[in-house]
């Protein structure tokens, strides 16, 4: 193992000891957090190297991306360009390996950038500085000209993996309720975006309310609840032709808070029937349901575990709003939520070991996470109004609801490290509600 990968599993293991205690037992490297000091690892990104003429503006751009990718998880630390003592402007030279530990540099990031026509190339090296070695082998990714910041975040991404040995999240997008205007006629719309705030896109007009977008094991489509008819139904729509269908028309009934089953041929959803709202399971295909819960509660806001052979969901049978798991395909249901308070909006991490949700207690409101058999909670966050979490594709961050006091109602994305550390604001315009993380595209 390379001083530089041990370096990072350190930062990495301290900001997860709790949350991924089993999978540290598994690797190489045994250590005991006994403080929560975290050292971000110092590297260096020079600007990449414009091979072409006309790709000086893009080698620049994605630098700066990817640059912005990593420092933004809290485990890495720039060091700026103002301090490099070499200058990279042949991607091939050889490496001045003393040069970059003179300035403390524990990872270097080089790459050149080629443009022909409509085309762009993209290669990159990462190497551990202090080892004098390239971690794995030379990437090269090609595209188009206008998809470059894409390209740039899966450069981030293998740079990610390659260092700390996690999977990376930044090539992946986000759907929200978009929510613009006064609070008198706020405006309500699901848009798509990078997991950053960029390339926003609208999906549908504000001529209904809309809530609880949830992304498809794909990303390319999406679940939600529209208010379209007057009360509420679940619709499905194609991220790319912006195509879209109600699942759930019968009349006498509101369908709502739908999610996807991991191998996306069925919809787990409330239906609201008789008075009474209960867990159905309906196939796409054929519009079959299944009816997985029949109490006198309200059962909402299902989760599918990530082998789609669990459910967790909340219910008020017990007299409060709890947390609860049963088979995918209903039967006994076994609570797991026993802290004070009321506990909602239950997601599966997609490593399997964890389950975020939200928590109400003495007038806050927290975006937690415990094992999935409730023990271990931990609250993360804690706020006049925190909502609605979702996991990143690696499992290591949680997007979610925000609404502070003084804000006129309007509410803000935000994201937190698993581990509860590196709280922000996510760049939007406008506010936003309810997002959906998709998989890595």
């Amino acid at each position: 193992m390379s001083r530089l990968f041990a370096t990072v599993m350190i930062g990495v293991m301290a900001l997860s000891l709790w949350a991924h205690k089993a999978a540290a037992q598994s690797t190489p490297l045994r250590i005991e957090i006994t403080d929560g000091v975290i050292e971000p690892l110092p590297y260096a990104v020079p600007e990449f190297v414009a091979e072409t003429q006309g790709s000086n503006q893009v080698a620049r751009d994605m630098s700066q991306v990817i640059a912005a990718d990593l420092n933004g998880t809290g485990l890495f630390r720039q060091i700026p360009a103002s301090a490099h003592i070499s200058k990279i402007t042949n991607f091939d030279s050889p490496i001045q390996y003393a040069d970059w530990k003179a300035i403390n540099a524990q990872a270097l990031i080089s790459g050149g950038v080629s443009v022909s026509g409509n085309q762009l190339e993209v290669r990159f090296r990462v190497y551990d500085v202090f080892a004098g070695t390239e971690l794995g082998g030379g990437l090269r990714f090609k595209g188009t000209i206008d998809g470059w910041r894409r390209m740039a975040h899966k450069v981030a991404d293998e740079v990610y993996s390659r260092i700390t040995g996690e999977g990376g999240y930044f090539d992946s997008r986000v759907v929200f309720v978009s929510e613009t205007g006064p609070k008198s006629d706020r405006k309500k719309r699901l848009a798509v975006m990078d997991y950053d705030g960029a390339n926003l896109q609208y999906l549908t007009d504000s001529s209904a309310i809309v809530l609880a977008p949830r992304f498809s094991p794909k990303g390319d489509r999406v679940l939600y609840t529209s208010y379209e008819t007057g009360f509420p139904q679940v619709y499905v729509l194609d991220v790319g032709s912006v195509q879209r269908r109600v699942l759930s028309n019968d009349s006498g009934t509101m369908s709502f808070a739908p999610r996807f089953s991991p191998d996306s041929r069925s919809v787990v959803m409330s239906v609201t029937e008789g008075g009474n709202t209960d867990l159905y399971k309906m196939d796409i295909a054929s519009g079959k349901r299944q009816r997985l819960t029949s109490t006198p509660s309200i059962e909402t806001a299902p989760s599918y575990s990530p082998d789609g052979s669990r459910i967790v969901f909340e219910s008020d049978r017990s007299g409060t709003q709890q947390l609860y798991i049963m088979g995918a395909n209903g039967g006994e249901a076994t609570r797991i939520s026993f802290g004070k308070g009321r506990y909602g909006t239950p997601v599966w991490s997609p490593r399997g070991d964890l389950i975020a949700f939200t928590k109400q207690h003495n007038g806050r409101f927290h975006i937690g996470v415990m094992r999935v058999d409730g023990s271990e909670e931990r609250l993360l966050t804690a706020s006049f109004l925190d909502e609605g979490p979702t996991w990143s594709p690696n499992g290591r961050v949680i997007m979610f609801t925000r609404e502070t006091k003084g804000s006129g109602g309007v509410s803000a994305l935000y994201s937190v490290d698993v581990s509860g550390r590196n709280l922000k604001p996510v760049s939007i315009s406008g506010g936003g509600s309810d997002p959906s993380w998709s998989p890595l595209q």
